[in-house]
């Protein structure tokens, strides 16, 4: 693999992928995208092609450094992802172990708008969130109990370095009186091991295809608990209630049907046990992208982020059994602010 330092050469990938040829003329656009990856449009003669390249410092305020050999568990999610529900997924097109960087289909924005902006306008689609509660489910579902999947995506320690040490234990240190709690949490979570888990379902990361949601962004897969995608999602939709407060109620529909959806298609354990980790995680998750390692950009007042703060404690001490009931509680602590 080639070290971080190591200029990156776009055309040495695709040549090594078969995906162009040396005279080819080719044209690459940088694109917005999260914090962890540099991404690219390639422009080719009649197609057009995205390129993903796992960074190996996150883009936030704190130091926050990750393997780049990450990038591996994302195409092998694709390729399993692709196997059970098709339209859920861009079509991989190859993996570059030497440089880390990931090929796939380009979905074009004016036909695969990403959700995020279409909720922050206030386009609340409860059946849109539904066909997501379902699309995760059925990948949940199909891999559960699995053990040839389970060793393909041993990546605990990854996850952890991703997802538990920068949202929960980030936020245990800031909050001493929540520790032991919020550090219980993470060993439930990290024990916990059911199936195939994508790690980073956000509104950045779904978008709106004419076959229903497509999932990017899986460099956090891991063979580990379910409820973390279905908290880390619906988390978002609590917390957008704040970011575009006219359409709370949108939000709160769309968290009801991504919630009913997904515990309908869940198969693999009871599920008042998978309800009651949701809930659990909710209010963690919640206080966490305020003070840990990656707070949500758009909640920029003090007033905002203290009314997080003031909701989430008190429930992650004493979770509420099911999802439906924090976002109830959720409703309740808004009601009457503007």
């Amino acid at each position: 693999m080639e070290t971080p330092d190591e200029p990156f050469d776009l055309r040495a990938v695709l040549l090594r992928l078969g995906l162009c040829t040396p005279g080819e003329p080719l044209a690459a656009e940088p694109l917005a995208g999260g914090v962890s990856s540099d991404i690219v449009r390639v422009d080719l003669p009649g197609r057009s092609l995205c390129v993903k390249r796992a960074l190996p410092r996150l883009k936030v305020a704190a130091d926050w450094r990750v393997p780049v050999g990450r990038s591996a568990h994302e195409a092998e999610w694709l390729r399993v992802a692709a196997s059970i529900w098709p339209h859920a997924v861009p079509a991989l097109l190859g993996y570059d172990a030497r440089s880390g960087a990931v090929a796939m289909q380009w979905l074009a924005p004016d036909a695969y708008p990403v959700w995020k902006p279409l909720l922050r306008d206030g386009h609340c689609d409860p059946v849109f969130a539904a066909q997501v509660g379902d699309a995760l489910a059925a990948i949940h579902a199909a891999t559960a109990g699995d053990a040839a999947i389970a060793a393909r995506f041993d990546t605990g320690a990854l996850f952890h370095a991703l997802r538990l040490e920068p949202y929960l234990l980030a936020t245990a240190e800031r909050h001493p009186a929540l520790a032991p709690r919020l550090r219980a949490l993470v060993e439930a979570t990290a024990a916990t091991r059911h199936a195939l888990v994508h790690g980073d379902v956000s509104p950045k990361n779904l978008l709106v295809g004419p076959d229903g949601p497509v999932l990017l962004d899986a460099e956090c897969a891991w063979y580990g608990d379910p409820a973390f995608d279905a908290a880390f999602c619906l988390n978002h939709l609590l917390l957008k209630c704040l970011w575009t407060p006219s359409a709370r109620e949108g939000f709160l529909a769309c968290f009801a049907a991504l919630e009913r959806a997904w515990l309908d298609g869940a198969r693999w354990e009871p599920t008042a046990a998978l309800a009651a980790r949701v809930a659990a995680l909710l209010p963690a998750l919640m206080l966490a992208r305020i003070d840990g390692k990656s707070p949500v950009e758009y909640l920029t007042d003090e007033a905002d982020r203290e009314r997080v703060r003031r909701f989430a404690a008190p429930l992650i001490i004493a979770p509420p059994p099911t999802p439906s009931a924090v976002a109830g509680a959720w409703r309740d602590a808004l009601r009457g602010t503007p």
